[in-house]
């Protein structure tokens, strides 16, 4: 069955479903093969409650309701960049190796003062989830943000071959998936392609002018910059502040001349929920967006503020036990790492305790970069300090830390201790499972 066709299917029925469990009488389901499971084995399941079920092994089709194609995930793609066409909204596509996850939920907030924006849920940034993310859009939605990840060269041109994104933004490049990536290099030219592909297409970059790395990359003709400079096309400023993120944003002239009240000089002051003057650049992009879709500035301010993180990114939490916990858990790399125990480090707080967990991914790099890592904790002063994996035990010998082989040993330890009145800051990649320490916190 050709891609048209299907979707003729995809219309009647437009909930995909990849999950037998969740089947519905209005759903596709598509028997995707994964590390340890074959879709294809599952399809009957599904069609108890759906209609049909694209598979790709012939074997498994007893009826006209099992829809054989070459490929499963390759027509899942194919439909998806389909129906993207189809719908014909602006769509900006957001990748980087930190802080993507926060650019895409700040900017959806702030574009949805304007448009019916449907953006990426969750972490369904890949190869599988990007067309989810696609096919989830309707024709009610008015703007796409799609987020991008990638481990491997060449996944970011391929995500934007089936997004076919019309403006994006890089975050930054650093130090992560080097197993995959093979190199620094190797992470800087994955995610230069989608610059190459917004040039090839006519397409538009938001470009961190402080970042060098990123005018290294060769982003597109068109550009809007932001940054910290005067002379960017969206200018801010990082402001004091003791535990959130409060920077001050400087819109330009233009914009200002279009609003019925200037406010402060002209300067917008804006205090989030964030954690860490890392997020500055990504609340900044999501400003810059905003200002050139023609949000009104003080719309930007209230998407921004009143954005509460939820997902373990840079989000602080108050425990039973009075402890002030910051969550950072949900991925972790040497660049993530460096940033956030600097901002730890530099958080007005006593007793101030780290748990962090090892990065992984990092191939032959990693025993140099969690040695990197620990360095810097010593020589930022830090005493109580609780290290989980087994990458960190590697080299035990080199510092004098708490060193724990897995999250349930240092649960156990840190439920003995009974802590109370502690600033902590929780971090490591998303498989060390540290949450499993929080709940004795």
């Amino acid at each position: 069955m050709n891609t048209s066709a299907l979707y003729e299917i995809f219309l009647k029925y437009p909930h995909i479903c990849i999950d037998s469990r969740k089947a519905s009488e209005d759903s596709l389901f598509f028997a995707l093969k994964g590390d340890n499971n074959d879709g294809n084995e599952y399809a009957e399941k599904a069609l108890e409650k759906c209609p049909y079920a694209i598979i790709d092994n012939s074997d498994y089709a007893k009826d006209g309701r099992y829809i054989v194609v070459d490929n499963v995930l390759d027509t899942l793609q194919k439909l998806a960049t389909y129906h993207r066409k189809r719908l014909g909204l602006p769509i900006l596509a957001i990748t980087g190796t930190n802080g993507k996850t926060t650019t895409k939920e700040l900017t959806a907030r702030v574009l949805s003062k304007k448009y019916n924006v449907f953006f990426t849920q969750g972490n369904l940034n890949n190869h599988i989830g990007v067309p989810l993310t696609l096919l989830s859009m309707t024709k009610e939605h008015t703007f796409g943000v799609v987020e991008m990840g990638a481990s491997h060269k060449g996944e970011i041109a391929k995500l934007c071959k089936i997004a076919a994104p019309d403006f994006g933004i890089i975050t930054n490049v650093g130090r992560a998936h080097l197993e995959g990536f093979g190199s620094f290099n190797g992470v800087k030219e994955t995610k230069g392609e989608l610059y190459k592909y917004l040039h090839e297409n006519d397409g538009m970059a938001f470009v961190n002018y402080d970042n060098e790395i990123l005018e290294d990359l060769n982003p597109p003709h068109n550009i809007i910059y932001y940054g910290t400079k005067i002379f960017t096309h969206c200018q801010g400023k990082l402001e004091d502040s003791p535990l959130y993120l409060s920077f001050k944003w400087m819109p330009s002239d233009e914009v200002i001349a279009n609003e019925n009240e200037v406010v402060n000089n002209g300067n917008y002051t804006i205090n989030t929920h964030l954690i860490g003057a890392y997020n500055f650049e990504n609340a900044l992009a999501a400003v810059c967006v905003g200002n050139n879709f023609g949000i009104k500035p003080a719309d930007i301010k209230d998407a921004i503020e009143n954005y509460i993180p939820q997902n373990n990114r840079s989000q602080m939490v108050k425990t039973e036990n009075g402890n002030s916990v910051l969550l950072d858990y949900y991925n972790a790399n040497p660049s993530s790492m460096d940033v956030a125990v600097n901002n730890f480090a530099n958080i007005k707080a006593e007793n101030k305790i780290l748990i962090l967990g090892d990065m992984l991914e990092l191939g032959d790099a990693s025993s140099r970069e969690h040695g990197v890592l620990v360095g810097l904790i010593q020589k930022l002063g830090f005493e109580d300090v609780y290290l989980v994996g087994k990458n960190f035990s590697n080299i035990k010998d080199a510092h004098t830390f708490h060193c724990f082989y897995d999250s349930d040993d240092c649960a156990k330890q840190i439920e003995s201790l009974k802590l109370s009145g502690h600033t902590i800051l929780v971090k490591g990649s998303r498989g060390m499972k540290m949450e499993k320490i929080v709940p004795f916190l």
